[in-house]
């Protein structure tokens, strides 16, 4: 359970204002079919970090040592520093739509997740707990917390959300998780 929920609440504040969320805003603006979007952004996300949970329980167990534990609690502490630094939409490319709202989605955040903070925190996060289908469905569940008001309030959300503090939030919840992977090491827990 532990897996579940600190996967759900990591990622859905790291995805405030994240690239993905503004491409589900701008997707939501573009085709106005809400139900395809958020069916196309769960299925991209369960299959996106389900790779990336299974990367991280894989390299865990191979590469189980302090060593790796040292990695683990600073790829946290640098996923706080990124949290900070804000992503824009201006950043996305704004290719025309040829697949409709599902396959666009689909296929648009699968690629645009890959190497993603929210990504790599999945990773850390199947290292981190070795658990992939809790992690996945931690992960998946806070992406749908983020997006999915996103989709259906669109650029109004943006407007009223203080991203600033949010952004801080995730940071301090990163960088607690870091540090206290590397108090677990350090102290031998």
């Amino acid at each position: 359970m532990e897996a579940l929920l600190t996967s759900t609440a990591v990622v859905a504040l790291a995805e405030i204002g994240d690239k993905t969320q503004l491409l589900a805003i701008l997707l939501a603006t573009r085709f106005k079919r809400p139900i395809p979007i958020v069916l196309g952004i769960f299925f991209a996300t369960i299959a996106n970090h389900f790779l990336a949970a299974l990367v991280g329980e894989q390299a865990a167990s191979i590469l189980q040592g302090e060593w790796f534990r040292y990695v683990i609690a600073i790829s946290f502490i640098a996923m706080a520093v990124w949290t900070l630094i804000p992503d824009k939409i201006d950043d996305l490319e704004d290719r025309p739509a040829r697949f409709g709202a599902f396959l666009t989605t689909l296929i648009s955040f699968f690629l645009v997740e890959m190497g993603d903070k929210t990504q790599i925190a999945t990773v850390a996060l199947g290292a981190r707990f070795a658990e992939v289908g809790w992690v996945t469905a931690g992960t998946t569940l806070g992406m749908m917390l983020a997006n999915v008001p996103a989709v259906f309030l669109g650029n109004e959300l943006v407007k009223r959300v203080p991203l600033k503090a949010v952004r801080m939030v995730a940071a301090l919840l990163f960088l607690a998780i870091g540090l206290w992977v590397l108090a677990q090491t350090i102290w031998g827990g």
